[in-house]
């Protein structure tokens, strides 16, 4: 396997990671918010969504469209610190679900 394949499976092994977390963290929803909601300007759509539904339907479908579809993966990712603020004010602490998007970004950065 070629390095890059090795990082592809490593942030489809995080993606997986993500999705198991957020369902733990009962932050997982059924259904899609409605289309205009992903019509935002605003960085992750904060205006329209919460921080863990675009997670959900922006980042882990855009993800997984670029792994199976084998296009490019982005140069970087800095999805962590907002994760850690997005916790910072929840009952819960999020730390796996951060240590994970910590991991993805490490990867996409190439570290």
């Amino acid at each position: 396997m070629t390095e890059y394949g090795s990082v592809v499976v490593q942030i489809a092994d995080g993606l997986l990671g993500v999705e198991m977390e957020l369902r733990q963290l009962e932050l997982w929803d059924s259904e899609r918010p409605p289309e205009e909601a992903f019509q935002s300007t605003e960085p992750f759509c904060l205006d329209t969504l919460s921080f863990t539904q675009w997670i959900q339907f922006v980042f882990l479908e855009r993800m997984k469209l670029i792994i199976e579809s084998e296009h490019a993966l982005p140069s970087g990712s800095a999805i962590a610190p907002m994760a850690e603020e997005y916790f910072r004010s929840r009952p819960e602490s999020g730390l796996r679900l951060i240590r994970e998007l910590e991991h993805i970004d490490q990867l996409l950065s190439g570290n």
